[in-house]
């Protein structure tokens, strides 16, 4: 009982603060703060995913999304020269329209699954290790694997190359 009672006590912490982080991140007005909020999101979002036994979209959560995008904006918040400019308008001119979608939305997604039954936790698949992705990535999948790897390699010496001052 005490470890079903201590589970979903992590669990909703977890979401909770992915949910506060992600209201944070749309609130913040400094956008640097908000890119961290939005980090701080994304690691919740890859704690559930740990937290539902997928190590693997855990690590890819983390890879991509924390490590590769996040980095990405941060390093375009940062570059940006008028960022902190005090002449800029930081308000938000569509709240009341984004209010009543986010509500409709939201109230639609209760409505769906409110009507939703879920017939008993029995899977039909095998659940997946790191260890048979990674076999299948180096078998069957090497291919596209290596074409993919020579793509971003290509796109990241592109990238050097637009961004090299003359």
């Amino acid at each position: 009982m005490w470890s079903n009672l201590l589970s979903a006590s992590i669990f909703y912490l977890i979401a909770i603060a992915s949910i506060i982080f992600a209201i944070l991140s749309v609130t913040l007005k400094n956008m640097f703060h908000s890119a961290l909020a939005l980090i701080v999101m994304l690691l919740g979002v890859a704690a559930v995913y740990i937290y539902l036994d997928a190590e693997f979209l855990a690590l890819v959560q983390i890879l991509i999304y924390v490590g590769a995008i996040m980095t990405l904006v941060i390093f375009a918040i940062m570059l940006t020269a008028e960022i902190y400019n005090k002449n800029i308008k930081r308000q938000n001119q569509q709240k009341l329209i984004s209010l009543i979608i986010a509500s409709s939305m939201a109230g639609f997604l209760i409505f769906v699954l409110s009507r939703f039954k879920a017939q008993g936790g029995v899977s039909f698949f095998e659940p997946l290790t790191l260890a048979m992705i990674g076999k299948e990535l180096l078998t069957k999948y090497v291919l596209p694997f290596e074409l993919i790897s020579i793509i971003l390699l290509a796109a990241l010496v592109g990238s050097a190359a637009i961004s090299k001052k003359e």
